[in-house]
């Protein structure tokens, strides 16, 4: 994710009118996603993984900017001329978060996700650039965390940092689904059942009690297994990957990282026999990442 680092990120950043000249507002839009479901992660006979609720739907890079473009038609019906516009939703280096903040629809909280005091953190942010001017929105100024720690003390790798920063190389969900190489090995225990992403700084958090369950959205149907058995995992190959989880959150990792996340599941679930005969298949993939995994497993079952 070096990309972010760029100059030309941290230029568009910190400045829209680099993004769209014509911007004269920017509205911020939130949409809800299912809370996480409970998922059996020490069941020892058919060992499950775990899937951040976020990716239990269709991706919402395919979902949200249907809808954005949606609501455009909808706005220039509205003002009755044309105007330049420019659609995100995690795509594009903007300040999302702050954004949110700054338009009223929550704070950052100590793990650094944006709450709304009755939609807790479960929810996807999406912006427009507008080449229009619209009235202001109050920013979301009180700080509802309080004295609470209970996502810092959540976070199995400690990535969660006091000063509401987070170190992303030590973060599950950068390790399971940006993570291109090996996932190092004194933080693959962390990583417990989580086969792509975590919720557990949300999971703890107590505004997430409070939310709602929100609306019927096509990113809301869901439409993956958050607890898939390991072994069926493991034995999907690169093209029954791709037709299990086509239009999903998945494809980011890839067939390779997903199977080198099954595999640290797998290890840190517990495994029998029967799961060790897959592992040694699966030493002599010629995906290296698959590889090289899959014999570390091995060895630390028969230590």
């Amino acid at each position: 994710m070096d990309y972010l680092a760029a100059d030309r990120s941290i230029q568009r950043r910190a400045d829209p009118l680099r993004i769209l000249p014509e911007c004269r507002s920017i509205l911020v839009l939130g949409m809800r996603y299912p809370s996480p479901l409970t998922v059996d992660k020490m069941n020892l006979q058919h060992p499950t993984g775990r899937i951040a609720a976020f990716a239990c739907g269709e991706d919402y890079h395919l979902v949200l900017p249907k809808l954005l473009e949606e609501l455009i038609v909808f706005i220039r019906s509205q003002v009755g001329y044309f105007f330049q516009y420019r659609c995100y939703t995690d795509t594009g280096p903007i300040l999302e978060r702050d954004l949110a903040q700054r338009a009223g629809l929550g704070w950052i909280g100590k793990n650094t996700c944006l709450i709304h005091p009755q939609q807790g953190s479960y929810f996807l942010l999406a912006e427009i650039l507008l080449g229009i001017q619209l009235d202001i929105d109050r920013p979301f100024e009180p700080d509802r965390c309080g004295t609470c720690t209970r996502c810092i003390q959540a976070c199995p790798t400690g990535c969660i940092l006091p000063d509401r920063t987070l170190d992303s190389s030590r973060c599950l969900s950068f390790l399971s689904i940006e993570m291109k190489s090996s996932i190092p090995l004194e933080l693959r225990p962390f990583m417990g059942n989580w086969v792509f992403g975590c919720d557990l700084c949300q999971l703890v958090c107590p505004w997430n009690r409070f939310a709602t369950t929100g609306s019927k959205v096509g990113l809301l149907k869901r439409q993956v297994d958050p607890g898939p058995i390991l072994l069926d995992e493991l034995a999907l190959s690169a093209q029954g990957f791709n037709i299990k989880y086509k239009n999903t959150a998945l494809m980011r990792a890839r067939h390779s990282r997903y199977l080198r996340n099954v595999i640290v599941a797998l290890v840190n679930s517990g495994f029998s026999r029967d799961n060790l005969l897959v592992l040694e298949r699966l030493m002599v993939d010629p995906d290296p990442l698959i590889k090289e995994h899959a014999a570390w497993a091995v060895e630390r079952w028969k230590q």
